[in-house]
């Protein structure tokens, strides 16, 4: 490496971040960049490890140690090279990865992590600024039709390699513009929305069509993308969400998250944000807002920390977030040995802003007014049982319920699997267990012989970065099937030689 003994000389550091009461007046990125020589410092820790085992903690099988190297030099065209070569969308990683491969960082046994994950976010902005991002076009056309069907990170992963393989490539997008949850559930704080529209334009100057308000089972008839194309991929991720079905659902007040979630960046985005029945699978007819409301979360996710980021921009009264299971430890245990993802306690930036958490907290009951509005929470604590490590069971605390306020309650328990009206169902596509669409990891081929599926809508609710990886994978499986090789790498391939 550039400098054998940075990881002795340089600790992690982060960025700078605008302050909290500054933030909270837009919805604007608010993380500072790395000056030139902090850069530097951060790269230069990198130990160039005999086993670099964040390659392995990667969904991507990112070649990390490399291009940190790279950043050390200051060779940024190297550096974005070799992480291009592996990554579609770093742009996107590199901002909203809970970086597995930090975990799995050799440092990280007995040091903080390096800085994975700002190196990667730094190197496409550069690489964006000195002009190194160029359309990728390919040489030559094969002739062959792939209709991808969804425009989240899975879809966008497939499309861009399937059209650098040489095959034309239609994404079929439901909503009014491409990105799916990177666009509409991401909230702009955390990825600003001309990120993903820079992409969008790179990919469609590389050949890829983005055809919108194309709901295919609604709108756009299957049956004629079977007859159209030699290769379709479904790509629509998991979005049926979680209820919580306890007495008083029914009352205003109570929605899912995504709603919410979807709602506020169409606002931001100076759309309307009203349901229309052409496009939509679920209509929401009125505002959604969390003005001078009392708030609870359900939900300790992700999903659950946007809520919470969304709703103190909006001028909560306050914000409270539930989670059903109990508070995960800040330090790794006997049961998450190095380099497993470890379940700790995560601070989000949203909560820095503002949050009471509340850990092994179970809602029983929603309670309205005459007028049919939620006005406060029935809750119980709860007592669980750990095995190996792991919550195993609970009983709830005799004499801990209680009533709390709350007009606006958003439901944040994650997704079950994707929508299997229409499409799936018109299809008559097999489905796993757990209701996501059946196919295999080795070729992400479903019982229909030309239609393919990647992302949360075949392994279930996940990662960005592991439905980049799908989308990738996926593409090299429909490429051999459609020319009977492929110049796609695969991830597995690559790593069998680390």
């Amino acid at each position: 490496m550039g400098k054998p003994t940075g990881f002795k000389e340089f600790s992690r550091e982060l960025p700078g971040r605008q302050p909290v009461e500054q933030r909270l007046k837009h919805y604007n990125e608010f993380g500072e960049r790395y000056t030139d020589e902090k850069l530097n410092q951060q790269a230069a820790r990198c130990m160039n490890c005999g086993v670099p085992f964040c390659h392995h903690g990667c969904p991507l099988g990112n070649v990390i140690p490399e291009f940190n190297d790279a950043v050390y030099r200051k060779d940024w065209k190297e550096a974005y090279d070799i992480l291009s070569s592996t990554n579609n969308f770093p742009e996107f990683t590199g901002r909203i990865c809970p970086a597995p491969c930090e975990t799995a960082c050799v440092l990280g046994i007995n040091q903080p992590a390096i800085t994975i994950e700002e190196i990667e976010k730094h190197i496409i902005e550069i690489a964006f600024e000195k002009g190194f991002v160029k359309p990728r076009r390919p040489n030559l056309r094969s002739g062959k039709k792939v209709a991808v069907v969804g425009s989240g990170p899975a879809g966008l992963a497939a499309a861009a390699q399937l059209n650098y393989a040489g095959h034309s490539v239609t994404v079929f997008e439901r909503d009014d513009a491409p990105g799916g949850l990177l666009r509409y559930g991401i909230p702009d704080f955390k990825l600003e929305k001309w990120v993903v529209d820079r992409r969008i334009k790179l990919m469609e100057e590389e050949g890829v069509v983005f055809k919108c308000h194309a709901n295919v089972g609604v709108n756009v008839s299957i049956n004629d993308l079977l007859r159209e194309y030699n290769a379709i991929v479904l790509a629509g991720g998991s979005t049926v969400p979680r209820d919580l079905k306890i007495p008083g659902r029914e009352l205003n007040g109570v929605h899912f998250a995504m709603d919410f979630l979807k709602q506020n960046n169409k606002r931001v985005a100076k759309k309307n944000f009203l349901g229309n029945a052409d496009i939509e699978s679920n209509i929401i007819e009125f505002e959604l807002t969390a003005t001078g409301k009392n708030v609870v979360v359900i939900g300790g996710g992700d999903t659950g920390s946007d809520c919470v980021g969304t709703s103190n921009r909006h001028g909560a009264n306050s914000v409270t977030q539930f989670e059903l299971l109990p508070k995960p430890p800040s330090e790794r245990n006997d049961f998450m040995p190095w380099p497993s993802y470890p379940m700790l306690l995560k601070k989000t930036s949203s909560h820095e802003e503002g949050a009471a958490r509340q850990w092994a907290v179970a809602t029983k009951e929603f309670i309205g007014d005459a007028n049919g509005n939620l006005r406060s929470l029935k809750i119980v604590d709860l007592e669980w049982k750990i095995v190996d490590g792991r919550p195993a069971s609970f009983v709830e605390i005799a004499g801990s319920e209680r009533k709390i306020p709350c007009e606006l309650a958003l439901l944040a328990m994650g997704f079950v699997h994707p929508q299997h009206a229409d499409l799936i169902n018109d299809l008559g596509i097999d489905l796993d267990e757990r209701g996501n669409v059946k196919a295999t990891e080795k070729d992400f081929r479903t019982n229909i012989s030309k239609v393919f599926t990647a992302g949360d809508m075949r392994r279930g609710q996940s990662l960005v970065v592991w439905a980049i990886s799908e989308g990738r994978e996926c593409a090299k499986a429909v490429d051999e099937y459609l020319v009977g090789h492929s110049v796609l790498e695969s991830k597995n391939e690559r790593l069998a030689f680390i």
